[in-house]
């Protein structure tokens, strides 16, 4: 069985083979393609079979120090390509230091420059398997194998940050059953898909009942005594037990760790995008907005005539949203409902499908014939690029809710508000529609508080499929 967060064993044999797959690579490109400088006396491959063997052992060693193998669950590949290049150098070091006594003592000369390409070779093969395999891993993981199931004990703050972690990244492999908590109504009220569970007088039959893997507990410190039972509960059950350090129910990616002469220090720093982040965004968007305006010129015409034709006047249709900090604007859309849609609303309360402050329901009448296929297709968000060019949204973030939305929102929820509202985002690449209100918020929360370019880029990718497919829309 696999210890916690670590490598399963067939990465370990696959880092093996390619290792030796390394070195005869590096034979090969030294004494057959003569790379480097020409070589008039080769050695054989066997000759080179020790050295294998030992390089081999090195990087297994290297990696062992350096917890290569640990911590692996969302790791990401510029991490684990560090590893890889800082083992890679100090077993060709050594490999370098063990010829030079060879050279001493017997009268063979063995390449270094082989055991350099050796180590060039180790680090391109094990980073490119890298990507394969967190591929394989996250693929699986998303789809039930290899997960870890976990209870939550806590419905807090860090508790709801480890939620919409496991909402953003299903690839991570975990698997919420549900959670518990001190307080009887909030562990008995859902949040998005993941289920209340009582009290945390329950846990243990909740370990033995729901086949928990692993317990997080997420209480505030003033609560010592009961984590203490918490934790030895677990370890009579024999199951895992991990404890999120609360800090006064700040957010965790407001805290930052560091030391003076090593004595540790606990900071709290702001969350969200800096002067310099704020300004990288925003020249994203101007680009991407007025290029993607002009090429879709066309589409955008052709759709306002066919909503002209289909259902008459406005084709566009205006809805007051909040964006950054609650500062309200004028959102645009192709209208997809009949004239006097939101007259009907009240009629239709009770059909809601989504808990919470929005309002879905699947088979909507207001809908119109060529609503349907812009919704399908969320070709009705286009003319949202004005409002992204205008700075009032972004081309990622999250999602921009109505004055009446917010004012049913939950303490936690008011957080979404934080961040310049998107034409797409986490919670439209993870579900859309499918998602619950709660979940929609624990995904633009993540993505408010763990911002990078490299995220929006993955998020647009996303979209693409999404949009082509229609998944999750109605």
């Amino acid at each position: 069985m696999t210890k916690r967060g670590h490598a399963p064993w067939w990465i370990v044999v696959s880092d093996i083979v390619l290792i030796n797959a390394s070195m005869a690579i590096a034979y090969w490109m030294r004494y057959q393609l003569q790379w480097l400088r020409d070589v008039s006396q080769p050695h054989t491959l066997a000759a080179y079979i020790p050295f294998s063997i030992l390089f081999t052992a090195l990087m297994l060693i290297n990696f062992r120090f350096d917890r290569a193998y640990a911590d692996w669950r969302g790791r990401s590949w510029l991490d684990h390509t560090y590893r890889l290049v800082n083992a890679a150098a100090k077993s060709v070091v050594v490999l370098f230091a063990v010829t030079f006594f060879i050279d001493i003592f017997r009268p063979v000369q063995y390449s270094r420059a082989l055991f350099l390409e050796a180590g060039i070779s180790v680090v391109v093969l094990l980073s490119l398997a890298r990507l394969v395999q967190g591929g394989v891993e996250s693929y699986m993981r998303a789809r039930g194998v290899g997960t870890t199931r976990i209870i939550i004990v806590g419905a807090g703050e860090v508790g709801r940050t480890i939620m919409r972690t496991v909402v953003a990244q299903p690839g991570l492999g975990y698997e919420i059953v549900g959670f518990v908590d001190d307080d009887p109504e909030k562990g008995r009220t859902n949040i998005g898909r993941f289920k209340g569970l009582g009290s945390i007088d329950n846990l243990s039959d909740l370990i033995e009942g729901l086949d928990v893997d692993e317990v997080i507990v997420t209480l505030p410190w003033m609560y010592h005594r009961r984590i203490m039972s918490v934790v030895r509960e677990c370890e009579r059950k024999e199951v895992s037990a991990r404890i999120v350090p609360d800090l006064f129910q700040m957010s965790l990616s407001q805290v930052s760790v560091g030391d003076i002469g090593g004595v540790p220090l606990v900071g709290v720093r702001e969350v969200g995008l800096g002067r310099g982040a704020l300004a990288i965004k925003r020249a994203v968007d101007l680009v991407g907005s007025v290029v993607l305006l002009l090429i879709g010129a066309p589409l955008l015409a052709l759709i306002a005539v066919l909503v002209l034709i289909d259902s008459g006047r406005p084709i566009v249709f205006r809805q007051t949203r909040m964006g950054t900090n609650g500062k309200l604007f004028e959102l645009y859309k192709f209208r997809t409902m009949r004239q006097g849609a939101e007259n009907d609303l009240e009629r239709l309360r009770d059909l809601d499908e989504i808990e919470g402050a929005m309002f879905k329901i699947r088979e909507d009448p207001r809908i119109t014939r060529m609503g349907r296929l812009l919704r399908r297709t969320s070709l009705d968000e286009l003319p949202q690029l004005w409002n992204v060019l205008r700075g009032e949204m972004s081309l990622v973030g999250p999602r921009p809710p109505t004055p009446n939305e917010v004012e049913h929102y939950q303490e936690w929820q008011k957080r979404r508000l934080q961040g310049r509202p998107g034409l797409t985002g986490l919670w439209q690449v993870s579900g859309r529609s499918l998602l619950s209100f709660d979940e929609t918020a624990l995904l633009d929360i993540f993505y408010i508080e763990n911002w990078s370019l490299w995220l929006d880029f993955k998020i647009l990718l996303r979209t693409i499929p999404t949009v082509l497919f229609g998944d999750g829309a109605y």
